[in-house]
């Protein structure tokens, strides 16, 4: 069997209703329609939002006029101290720019924040817009330092 071959089983589509078409063929004269009425014109029945005489849902809403801060807020890349510990040596500096060559954040935002989930068994020098205390805590107990950058 082929793709050409597949038909849909027998009865499943229905050849389309031709109305005005006359009388013999039994949807002529008012194409089904019936006589006069609001749902025998043309653009005739009720429009989209019609709910048969009740305010409609888009009048019982409130306008929506209030002023949002939402496109100034801060979007922080965040990174834990743990990941910190797996993907980098002793040592070693940490960047911004270094996080995401190694794919510990994708995108930079605003800047990146240090958070102190996990544990940090080596000595880092990790440079960042932010950082939690318990971060900082975390850092400089392992014999690391920690260097805000200013955005």
């Amino acid at each position: 069997m082929k793709l050409h071959d597949i038909r849909p089983p027998k009865g499943a589509r229905r050849p389309p209703k031709r109305v005005g078409r006359g009388i013999g063929s039994g949807h002529g004269k008012t194409s089904t329609r019936g006589h006069k009425g609001q749902l025998a014109r043309s653009g005739g029945g009720k429009g989209p939002g019609f709910e048969g005489g009740q305010t409609p849902l888009h009048r019982r809403l409130p306008k929506f006029r209030r002023f949002s801060n939402a496109p100034f807020k801060t979007e922080w890349a965040y990174v834990n101290v743990g990941d910190l510990a797996r993907a980098f040596a002793a040592g070693s500096t940490v960047t911004p720019e270094s996080l995401v060559e190694r794919r510990l954040v994708r995108d930079l935002r605003d800047g990146v924040k240090v958070l102190g989930d996990g544990e940090l068994d080596r000595p880092l020098v990790v440079k960042a817009h932010r950082f939690s205390r318990q971060a900082v805590e975390k850092i400089q107990a392992a014999g690391g330092t920690v260097e805000v950058i200013e955005r």
